[in-house]
């Protein structure tokens, strides 16, 4: 789940100082984990980053739904 024609979804999170909590900031398609990085930081580059993370979105687990995370609900959706 989540590839565009060879490609894999990742969730971006960041903070601008070291006691900020990291926030979700965005999401960016890449091949690999390497690309992930590079597009995150030459998207993302507006703020002066003191951490910036990424992970692939396969990654993430639903702790409270049955539904994979990410989704919409049919409401949600319109």
């Amino acid at each position: 789940m989540g590839h565009l024609s060879g490609e894999y979804l990742y969730e971006i999170f960041a903070r601008q100082k070291r006691e900020d909590r990291l926030e979700h900031i965005g999401t960016i398609s890449a091949p690999n984990a390497a690309l992930a990085r590079a597009y995150a930081w030459q998207t993302y580059d507006e703020q002066k980053w003191f951490e910036m993370v990424v992970a692939p979105r396969e990654a993430f687990e639903a702790v409270n739904r049955d539904e994979e995370p990410f989704t919409l609900s049919p409401a949600e959706a319109r």
